[in-house]
């Protein structure tokens, strides 16, 4: 899987990007993702991020993470046949100030936080939801599952 990352806070370090790009291939392989698949991750702050929460999801306020999805086609729309188009998921986008703010509140890891939100927002562009409670109890599972599988556990107190 092919994965642009932007940084538009120029705050996340390269061990950052590189531990997100290995949680989520390692997610991509869980979920039997094709290898031509493409996603975007965009890091920013929370001015930016509440900006699109208001414009897209009309919630005045800064959130942690927002998927964009790309999958689901519209209406009129077809899909060209033998053509070997990569596959675009869709966007993450990630506000690094509310990671910060959350690391510190669950008492882990900012890897840890960034990692949960990155994999939380490509699971929502998989079609993973939790607007019920058994898709909750289904989208957290597999998300726990995941970062256990790759070694993000949740830290003990």
């Amino acid at each position: 899987m092919h994965i642009d990352f932007h940084d538009n806070t120029n705050s996340v370090t390269e061990d950052y990007i590189d531990l997100i790009d290995r949680l989520i291939q390692y997610a991509a392989d869980a979920e039997d993702i094709t290898k031509e698949a493409e996603i975007s991750i965009t890091f920013v702050d929370n001015d930016e991020i509440q900006v699109i929460n208001r414009n897209y999801r009309q919630k005045d306020t800064p959130t942690d993470v927002i998927s964009f999805a790309m999958q689901e086609e519209g209406e009129g729309e077809t899909q060209i046949i033998g053509e070997e188009l990569p596959v675009v998921y869709g966007d993450i986008i990630i506000s690094v100030d509310m990671a910060k703010g959350q690391a510190e509140e669950y008492e882990h890891s900012i890897e840890r936080e960034l990692g949960f939100l990155a994999l939380h927002g490509f699971l929502h562009l998989l079609g993973y939801d939790h607007m019920n409670e058994a898709d909750e109890k289904k989208m957290f599972g597999r998300q726990e599952e995941i970062l256990n599988g790759f070694g993000l556990k949740r830290e003990e107190n």
